[in-house]
């Protein structure tokens, strides 16, 4: 974790506030801002891009509890947010919008700083699981269009599976492409032609 972090806390009640940045200073030298109004959240929130965001919501309705979680940018950052009393559907809507620890009656000055490391290691562990699903996700996508363009190859030149992947190699390697964009463009003007 850095040492100096930038940290939105969301909370409307100041002297709740306060305990909170108490907390927080306790925990190291961080830069906070509170925010106490919900309006425009999301554009306070992207445009101070801070590390992470401490919501405390009280004791919130399932409505509220997404709007907040959402405003925060939970895709963008870590998000932890600290609630009064425990509901199963309210966990799982939080935790589903991108809430990275979602506490339960445990905004204690105390606690924040694990929470805080939790939250910020729980985000980039779902960050990096992201990333590596969309890349799988990609693959197997350029791995269709390959397999497309070698049954295309197959068809009119009466080869086989190996001479039609052979051929989509050697023309990627003469052209300096990647054997996917030849044949998306193998795919793409076959379907012209149909």
């Amino acid at each position: 974790m850095k040492e100096r972090l930038s940290i939105i806390v969301v909370e409307k009640d100041a002297e709740r506030a306060l305990r909170i940045v108490d907390g927080l200073r306790e925990a190291g030298e961080h830069d906070i801002l509170v925010i106490s109004e919900g309006t425009a959240l999301a554009r306070r929130i992207g445009e101070r891009a801070p590390d992470i965001v401490l919501i405390d919501a009280g004791d919130p309705s399932r409505d509220i509890l997404e709007e907040l979680a959402l405003a925060s940018g939970p895709l963008d950052r870590p998000v932890a947010m600290f609630v009064d009393r425990s509901d199963a559907a309210l966990t799982r809507a939080a935790i589903e919008a991108g809430v990275s620890a979602y506490v339960v009656d445990g905004l204690r000055p105390d606690r924040i700083k694990p929470i805080l490391d939790a939250a910020i290691a729980r985000f980039h562990l779902f960050q990096r699981m992201r990333a590596e699903l969309a890349a799988t996700r990609a693959a197997l996508e350029e791995r269709k269009v390959i397999d497309r363009a070698k049954a295309i190859l197959m068809k009119a030149r009466g080869i086989d599976e190996e001479a039609a992947y052979a051929l989509l190699r050697k023309t990627a390697m003469d052209q300096k492409r990647r054997v996917a964009d030849i044949a998306q463009q193998l795919v793409m003007a076959a379907g012209l032609l149909t």
